[in-house]
């Protein structure tokens, strides 16, 4: 555990040695308030906001947490895993490698294998994550679930290749696994619900976010908790009950808003946005994503950004401004490309909308088709269902009406390939 009186004095000392404020360390995420309640031991901040203090200290995150001075390997890789955090990922690839050609053990050279795993996934290179992880399991001779941030990168790279199969593999196996410690066993049963809802099955997605729920009563820790509602949000967004979708994004902002982490905050607000949109309140969706844009911009990775801005575009072609709408929309094709298929098709979806609207449907029907054709790719989803249907419909208008009831029959397909009704 943290020495919350040992973090608060050497918090306060690193600061006044650097000769800083409260207010000029602050960052985006961190406010000089939330500073000065950490330096009082009021607060826990997290893993992120240590190193971000830390950065700015020109001191390691490992001394402001626990008082004790690193060994220079220990040094090379706290130094690349900072990197990381600060989405510095040509940085942390180099101290990574640097690392891993130093170590003088197995497990040295392991730790490094699984920064560059880390590394691959925030580049999009999820089958380079995937041999990286595999070689770094394989100098220990450990399973996945031994190396808990390991498991989470092979999961989230399966899930990146649509292989969710073997992403669910992994994660049911750390589920098991971490039974009897109620922390990881929430993180993976989020994790798992996560990918359960990507793949449609919804049912099974309920059963083991319900059952992290009942098992999360027994944590105190908000973040823990703060997962627990979002991953319910999330499934339920999914299903199309956008109200009760809204309820608990709004029990984990209200969580999340008791931490400052602005950082979280931001991802919470993004979700709100995605389901005012969902309900027909755009506007209030912008005023959502004004809040969280500061720390999201400062802090969050491209794909996050990205991620962000889909909802931004989602929230103008909503009010009507078609213009600003598909400026960012086709931005967003050409950053996401085909690392990120689900989201490089969303933009395309919302792309054809604003070119339909503003009254140019060849282009429409061009970004509808490559929309589809990326979202066939991957599991069951409601934009695939919705990218069917607003494609039948343009079809319709343009006199097309039996490919336009081809379309519709593959939307009814895929509602019935997940069980129930998602729209």
């Amino acid at each position: 555990m943290t020495d919350l009186a040992g973090l608060a004095r050497r918090l306060k000392e690193a600061r006044e040695r650097a000769g800083l404020s409260q207010r000029q360390l602050a960052f985006p995420g961190c406010s000089a308030a939330y500073i000065s309640r950490v330096e009082a031991g009021d607060r826990v901040p997290s893993p992120a906001v240590i190193e971000g203090l830390a950065s700015r200290l020109g001191v390691s995150a490992h001394w402001l947490t626990t008082g004790d001075q690193e060994s220079a390997a220990s040094s090379a890789l706290r130094d690349a895993q900072i990197a990381l955090r600060l989405d510095d990922v040509a940085n942390a690839e180099r101290l990574f490698g640097t690392a891993l050609d130093g170590a003088e053990s197995a497990e040295g050279r392991s730790e490094g294998l699984e920064g560059l795993a880390e590394v691959a996934v925030r580049k999009g290179t999820p089958r380079v994550a995937i041999e990286f992880a595999e070689q770094a399991l394989g100098l220990t001779g450990q399973e996945p679930e031994e190396r808990p941030a390991l498991a989470e990168v092979l999961a989230r790279s399966y899930a990146a290749l649509g292989e969710l199969a073997r992403s669910i593999a992994v994660l049911e196996r750390c589920v098991e696994h971490f039974a009897s410690e109620p922390v990881q066993f929430v993180r993976f049963s989020v994790l798992l619900g996560a990918a359960l809802t990507d793949g449609g099955n919804f049912a099974e997605a309920e059963r083991v976010i319900g059952g992290a729920l009942a098992r999360g009563r027994e944590l105190i820790d908000p973040y823990t908790r703060a997962r627990l509602y979002w991953s319910e949000s999330r499934l339920l967004q999914e299903q199309g009950n956008h109200e009760a979708a809204e309820d608990y994004a709004r029990r984990t902002l209200e969580i999340l808003r008791a931490t400052e982490d602005g950082y979280a905050v931001a991802h919470i607000l993004q979700m709100l946005a995605h389901i005012n949109i969902d309900l027909g309140r755009p506007d209030e969706a912008l005023v959502l994503l004004s809040e969280g844009w500061p720390a999201i911009n400062a802090v969050g990775t491209p794909l996050e950004v990205a991620q962000y801005q889909i909802e931004e575009a989602r929230a103008l072609a909503a009010v009507g401004d078609y213009e600003r709408a598909s400026a960012l929309a086709t931005a967003l094709t050409q950053s996401l490309g085909d690392s990120h298929s689900l989201d490089a098709a969303r933009a395309y979806l919302l792309l054809a909308e604003t070119m339909s609207a503003v009254g140019q449907p060849e282009r429409a029907l061009e970004l509808y088709e490559l929309a589809i054709d990326l979202l066939e790719q991957g599991p069951p989803s409601r934009h695939t269902i919705a990218a069917y249907r607003q494609l039948a419909t343009l079809l319709k208008e343009r006199g097309d009406s039996a490919r336009a009831y081809e379309l519709m029959e593959r939307a009814l397909g895929v509602q019935e390939q997940v069980g129930r009704p998602i729209t």
